[in-house]
């Protein structure tokens, strides 16, 4: 950039937009950054019962302040023009949501990679896992109002409500009445290695976390294991399964 910029009234059409977007950015970092520190000083459940708190009126008066702006209604702290869109335009828009979502996890995966190697990337998204899938696990279970322990019914229910739910095509089988398997039956990010002429990557150790973490943070009762994922072997009708088993004592 030129020099000859010296204040935000200099900038041309263009890079003022540009740097619109690039606030936002600050805002989302600036809000991880926040969670992240409370989490760390406090512990993770009282983080999440702050964020319940920052969330509610972080969202409200962003919103009010952007509809002002650029011009649009909010009607019972939605957009208008979200609730003016058809079903079928909202589900697509959910799961453009969740395909970004995977594109980001893959984009912070890769950079990590090329710059330290994949045992540093491996090591890095696991962590992340063990902090993310507790946050979703919560974030779920406050969207759908399910009681501290829902049980499996209640993990089930809370599966089909994932970000990955809406990339992958996944099943349930009834097992007894204390457990289920969940398949991942086509998996976005194995698939596309499939199609290259890619071996599977070796996600079970993140899917250790992931899916343990998950399924407690629903159900502190619940327990799970993983019967293949890869780099197991696994059969053509699914990628990765799990059994979650309830423990009543």
């Amino acid at each position: 950039m030129s020099d000859k910029i010296e204040t935000v009234e200099d900038l041309d059409h263009e890079d003022t937009a540009r740097l619109v977007l690039d606030m936002f950015h600050r805002i989302i970092i600036h809000y991880a950054l926040w969670f992240t520190e409370v989490r760390h000083q406090m512990g993770m459940e009282k983080a999440l019962d702050t964020l319940k708190i920052a969330s509610d009126r972080s969202l409200g008066i962003q919103m009010k302040r952007l509809s002002k702006v650029l011009g649009f209604q909010m009607k019972d702290g939605i957009p208008q023009h979200l609730l003016d869109m058809s079903k079928e335009s909202l589900l697509e828009l959910l799961d453009s949501v969740a395909v970004n979502w995977l594109a980001n996890d893959g984009v912070w995966f890769q950079a990590v990679e090329f710059e330290s190697g994949m045992n540093d990337a491996k090591r890095c998204n696991d962590s992340c896992w063990a902090h993310f899938s507790p946050f979703e696990a919560w974030s779920i279970k406050r969207y759908l109002d399910l009681p501290e322990n829902p049980g499996l019914e209640g993990l089930k229910r809370a599966l089909g409500f994932r970000l990955y739910a809406r990339v992958n095509t996944q099943s349930f089988i009834n097992e007894t009445k204390e457990s289920f398997i969940f398949q991942m039956n086509e998996c976005r990010v194995q698939s596309a290695r499939k199609r290259k002429g890619l071996d599977d990557y070796p996600c079970k150790s993140g899917g250790l976390v992931e899916y343990t973490y998950f399924a407690r943070s629903i159900d502190s009762r619940i327990s799970t294991e993983c019967i293949g994922c890869p780099p197991d072997e696994h059969p053509d009708e699914w990628y990765c399964a799990w059994r979650f088993t309830l423990q009543e004592t």
